[in-house]
């Protein structure tokens, strides 16, 4: 079952703030980059990925991300996660009523697309979510086909999902649990191994 991703991502200046100190501060914007681009070169490799949706706090400042295949939109006039996840979601149901939709965090640099696909395949066409690696928080939502997102991110999104409906996925998924929040997490994704463009800041860290 093909699915249409919806990625939200801030300014690369304002983004990832608890990250902040894991490079010097004139490379942050570009860390934050790197992070995405790594994320999406993995979504659009997934056959199973027919569309992604960027819904950029300030499309410019991303436009780069173009070169990957998705597409960019700017955010609504609600500046928050959820709002930027009901927008993109609202945007692909126009195109496909029926659409399954996925909300998809912009920090997996060391996703593979195999655990992408793995976990497609277990949602096998339920609303359901794959928490991350501490168990709290939400990487991946993914709507039954045609049916609403009800995106709850945010502190202790992974209960809140489960609360609504949502099933929680259970295979291993380590790549797609591993978002990246703080530097203890970005030496967690270094470990499991990150993809080319996050590989290079390597020389610049210094925790």
């Amino acid at each position: 079952m093909d699915v249409d991703l919806v990625v939200p991502l801030k300014h690369p200046r304002d983004g990832k703030s608890r990250l902040r100190g894991a490079v010097e501060t004139a490379h942050h914007p570009g860390l934050v980059l790197a992070l995405a681009k790594d994320t999406l070169a993995a979504v659009t490799s997934s056959a199973q990925i027919r569309r992604v949706l960027l819904v950029a706090a300030d499309p410019r400042a991303v436009a780069e991300l173009a070169e990957l295949g998705v597409e960019i939109v700017e955010e609504p006039a609600e500046k928050s996660l959820n709002a930027a996840f009901r927008h993109g979601e609202a945007l692909l149901k126009a195109d496909d009523p029926a659409a399954v939709v996925g909300a998809l965090q912009a920090d997996l640099p060391a996703l593979r697309a195999g655990d992408l696909t793995a976990a497609l395949a277990e949602a096998a066409g339920r609303r359901a979510f794959v928490a991350d690696r501490q168990g709290t928080g939400t990487t991946l939502l993914l709507t039954a086909p045609g049916m609403p997102l009800e995106p709850r991110f945010g502190p202790g999104s992974a209960r809140k999902h489960a609360e609504s409906g949502a099933v929680p996925l259970s295979q291993a998924l380590p790549t797609l649990r591993s978002d990246v929040d703080t530097p203890d997490d970005l030496a967690h994704v270094r470990a499991l191994g990150v993809g080319k463009h996050t590989s290079a800041y390597r020389a610049e860290l210094f925790i």
